[in-house]
């Protein structure tokens, strides 16, 4: 009786917010298959690997020099023919960087090419990739209801009006203002700082902080829904 041989890789997708989209990191496939195509950063775990989280974050950095972000396993996909080279099963994982946060992109290992695409504007993907991201562009949205997800996507400090644009360039749709700082304020998890914002020709903006401490003091979920 012979048995089918099951490999495992994993799958990294990395969302950030730039100038109030969210985009999605991708690297160009140096090697077949899908070869000079986009791709989602990732690879086969090794032997050395302690876990699939250290796999997740070697590729990560091996591929796109990215490193030390926030990082947590989204989904196992695992069907037959999605991958050219036999039965492959892949542990997605997402990855949120923070607005601002300054990352030089250099391809190496298995890309000749990285770079950050729209997610409404994705190119052609190699493998289910386009599916991955689907998945975890929905599954973002419901952990913004729930979770403090916006404020991985954030600076440390932050005005209301980024907090706004991180919720609608998730959502995909414009969010009432008036309702939604009244909503956010109401709930106590955000603390005013004695600092202004000096980044727009604007009057300068009130800046904040999350505290994650009050969060978790919240008695009910969802929390956050527009």
């Amino acid at each position: 009786m012979s048995s089918e041989v099951v490999r495992v890789t994993v799958d990294i997708v990395a969302f950030a917010i730039h100038q109030g989209a969210l985009e999605v990191l991708l690297i160009k496939r140096k090697y077949e298959p899908f070869k000079s195509s986009w791709a989602l950063p990732g690879g086969f775990i090794s032997e050395q690997d302690e876990s699939l989280e250290s796999a997740a974050n070697r590729e990560l950095t091996e591929e796109t020099n990215v490193s030390n972000v926030y990082l947590e396993q989204l989904y196992t996909f695992g069907d037959r023919g999605r991958d050219p080279r036999g039965r492959v099963a892949t542990v997605a994982y997402l990855a949120l960087l923070r607005e601002g946060e300054e990352v030089e992109l250099r391809a190496s290992s298995d890309a000749s090419g990285v770079a950050w695409w729209p997610v409404n504007k994705l190119p052609e993907l190699a493998f289910d990739h386009e599916r991955i991201i689907t998945y975890a562009h929905q599954r973002l949205k419901y952990k913004l209801e729930y979770s403090p997800a916006a404020f991985k996507l954030l600076p440390s400090k932050f005005t209301l009006r980024d907090l706004q644009d991180v919720y609608e360039a998730v959502l995909a749709k414009m969010v009432d203002n008036r309702n939604f700082r009244k909503k956010f304020l109401a709930r106590g998890v955000l603390q005013e700082l004695d600092e202004t914002s000096q980044e727009s020709s604007f009057r300068p903006a009130r800046l904040y902080a999350f505290s994650e401490d009050d969060f978790e003091q919240l008695p009910d979920r969802p929390v956050f829904v527009f």
